[in-house]
């Protein structure tokens, strides 16, 4: 029977470390060509591991051609033959389990790209955004979409200014107007193919050597993206309200990014009173800036909206950013910023020579979305359902028999939670136990730096993506396999 320890398998799934320990055998001789393998079952009992990581671990050694199965008997190793010595001691380098030192910080980013390509794996998604596909206006954005042909092809052939058409920055600012109590210029907007873009324009707009704080924890794309363009990024703690004043103070950052609506991944709402400070804080010093993410600020499922801490700034300190991908889709790609007037007239003089990255036929066609007033009903429509969603998940949550061992936080918040286990698993081994049974599951402790070691027990529940006849089964398999009864 194939003996194989876990306990060295780094950042990997155990179905990861169970698949590289048998294709490592195969590949050095161990296993010899058309040898039988154990059954899924049989193997399963003998590691004590899940049937699902065996069969995982099957299934991808079958696809690239390592093993073979005969109907009815089981699976057998192919007849893979290394070159030479050099070659199987490469092969065996790279397919044994690394040590802890070996494992750079971004490891984890690898790890998210190869999920994200491999969705489908999973019963359930509860890491990415995603719309699906029942909830996308489709009829009315195919209808908006042929008035655009029809009504604006001079317009569509015309190069869109820099900072995106007219009539697009006019209607987000009436939007913003109305909804989010903002009073600002189609002037001051910036429209982009995605936020990514954006912080690229807002480095340029604010300079290389300014020191950018990200929240800790927090969504560490924005970190990724600091990162690619080589500036100087730093952590600001988290505290109860929010970003911690005295922990922001000692970072020396000259910008600081932050979600004060609701925060990724605590789901922290700022109150007021931490917001001027941070106001006060951008105020003291030249070169000082607030960015305010409002990624999901719709989606406040109960009360009203938080007001913008944009629409408290007297300085000219806060630059805004929100998108339509959580709000449309996470498919439409358009993103934007509202710059204060000051940086608004430096991006005029240094940067106008961008072109829009948004289609102008995407533009007229968001632009007749929002002045039609479809925006508007479609955002109250995905909030009941998102509300719906969400009252199944928690009433799925409390009626199981593991209830008591669970601790729900900051449902309200948003379009996700937290919810605190009562375990004695460690938070790398609920996700892994999670994947196993088919659930893509991210815990807190993953989204924070310096902190990896320090098991939070919480996990992270996105369920913008859940389909309704999935919903009870996967809170079924999600319990099931991350609480460890300890008595």
């Amino acid at each position: 029977m194939l003996t194989y320890s876990f306990d060295d398998r780094g950042m990997d799934f155990l179905y990861e470390h169970l698949y590289k320990e048998i294709k490592n055998d195969i590949l050095i001789g161990n296993l010899k060509a058309h040898e039988k393998l154990p059954s899924k079952r049989a193997l399963a009992a003998h590691l004590n591991v899940s049937v699902v990581t065996v069969e995982n671990a099957y299934s991808q050694l079958l696809a690239e051609g390592y093993i073979y199965s005969k109907p009815k008997s089981g699976f057998y190793v192919c007849d893979v033959k290394a070159e030479d010595a050099d070659v199987v001691g490469v092969s065996n380098a790279c397919y044994t389990s690394r040590p802890e030192d070996h494992v750079t910080e971004h490891t984890h980013v690898i790890r998210e790209h190869a999920e994200a390509s491999d969705q489908n794996r999973f019963f359930a998604d509860f890491v990415n955004n995603s719309t699906l596909s029942e909830n996308f206006p489709f009829s009315t954005w195919t209808k908006l979409m042929r008035e655009t042909m029809m009504d604006d092809r001079e317009k569509l052939m015309k190069r869109s200014p820099s900072g995106g058409i007219f009539e697009l920055r006019k209607a987000i600012a009436d939007y913003l107007y109305q909804f989010r109590g903002m009073s600002v210029s189609p002037n001051q907007i910036i429209v982009g193919a995605g936020t990514e873009y954006l912080y690229g324009l807002i480095i340029q707009l604010l300079g290389r050597d300014s020191v950018y704080g990200v929240e800790n924890p927090g969504y560490q794309k924005i970190q990724h993206i600091y990162d690619a363009y080589q500036v100087k990024c730093c952590y600001i703690d988290m505290d109860e309200s929010g970003v911690n004043i005295d922990s922001l103070e000692r970072s020396g950052a000259d910008v600081v990014h932050i979600s004060p609506s609701h925060h990724f991944p605590t789901g922290t709402v700022t109150p007021a009173s931490r917001r001027y400070e941070l106001l006060g804080w951008a105020a003291k010093q030249e070169g000082r800036y607030i960015i305010e993410d409002e990624y999901d600020s719709e989606f406040r499922l109960v009360g009203n909206p938080i007001p913008a801490l944009q629409s408290i700034d007297a300085s000219d300190k806060v630059i805004y950013m929100n998108t339509f991908s959580k709000s449309l889709s996470s498919t439409i790609r358009i993103s934007y910023m509202v710059l204060p007037i000051p940086l608004m007239v430096r991006y005029n003089h240094v940067l106008s020579f961008y072109a829009c990255t948004v289609s102008n036929f995407d533009q007229y066609t968001l632009t007749r979305f929002i002045q039609e007033g479809y925006l508007e009903k479609h955002i109250n429509r995905m909030r009941k359902f998102y509300r719906n969603s969400r009252d199944r998940i928690l009433g799925c949550i409390r009626s199981h028999r593991l209830y008591p061992q669970v601790t729900i936080k900051e449902e309200n918040a948003g379009l996700h939670f937290l919810m605190e286990i009562d375990t004695s698993y460690t938070d790398r081994e609920m996700v892994d136990r999670a994947a196993a049974a088919g659930i893509n599951i991210s815990s807190l402790s993953q989204y924070c730096h310096g902190k990896e070691q320090e098991d939070s027990h919480t996990l992270v529940i996105n369920y913008s993506g859940i389909e309704e006849d999935i919903i009870e089964e996967a809170c079924d398999r999600l319990l099931e396999s991350v609480v460890h009864l300890t008595t």
